[in-house]
């Protein structure tokens, strides 16, 4: 999956001595999978997930002495790539951002909602999943929709996503880390719950 044979040569040329907090040796067979399945997760890009997931193993081993083992190294490991994903799509917003427009999204938004009472129009609004049941097979099939749907996400739009519902951070840190402005995060909230609430709508029986 990886170029393991690479990362593992680089440790050894880097690794010279016993760390008692940790063991850059061990690293690619205990948690290259895992980083790989966090990156896909938030990338739904294979050859990018690769890469930022070697980057991370690299850039891990040049932090090594700054590693005091008040975490653990999965953790640790996690957070340098979650850094990496940030700069990979503050790098690709520059040439996105000047697409979105405020006016655009909220006239889209008058087209699902009532001006005046903020609920949504009788053509528009959402129809019950019957999910009622909470029977596995269903919530299985649900799940399967919902990932083919994020995959057509675009990249920036995905990566807000799944920062603020999966990361769980709060819009002034995804802000931030991205270089958006509050109101080009609210665009891409507002487009992208639509476009997954549309998908979803269709896709599913």
């Amino acid at each position: 999956m990886l170029d393991t044979q690479k990362m593992q040569k680089e440790m050894d040329r880097n690794v010279n001595q016993k760390y008692s907090s940790s063991d850059p040796v061990t690293w690619v067979e205990q948690y290259a999978d895992y980083l790989y399945g966090f990156a896909m997760s938030r990338l739904r890009d294979e050859d990018v997930a690769k890469d930022l997931v070697q980057d991370t193993f690299l850039a891990a081993l040049q932090r090594l002495n700054q590693f005091e083992g008040n975490s653990q190294e999965k953790t640790w490991l996690t957070a340098i790539l979650k850094n990496k994903i940030a700069d990979f799509y503050r790098k690709q917003s520059s040439g996105i951002l000047k697409d979105l427009k405020v006016t655009d999204a909220e006239k889209e938004q008058s087209d699902f909602f009532d001006a005046e009472t903020g609920h949504w129009n009788a053509h528009c609004r959402p129809q019950a999943f019957g999910l009622e049941t909470h029977d596995p097979l269903i919530l299985k099939e649900l799940g399967v929709i919902l990932n083919a749907c994020l995959t057509k996400l675009p990249k920036l739009w995905f990566s807000v996503f799944a920062m603020k519902h999966m990361d769980d951070l709060e819009s002034e840190h995804i802000c931030a880390e991205l270089k958006l402005s509050q109101p080009n995060f609210w665009v891409i909230m507002h487009r992208t719950k639509l476009n997954l609430r549309n998908c979803l709508q269709k896709n599913w029986n």
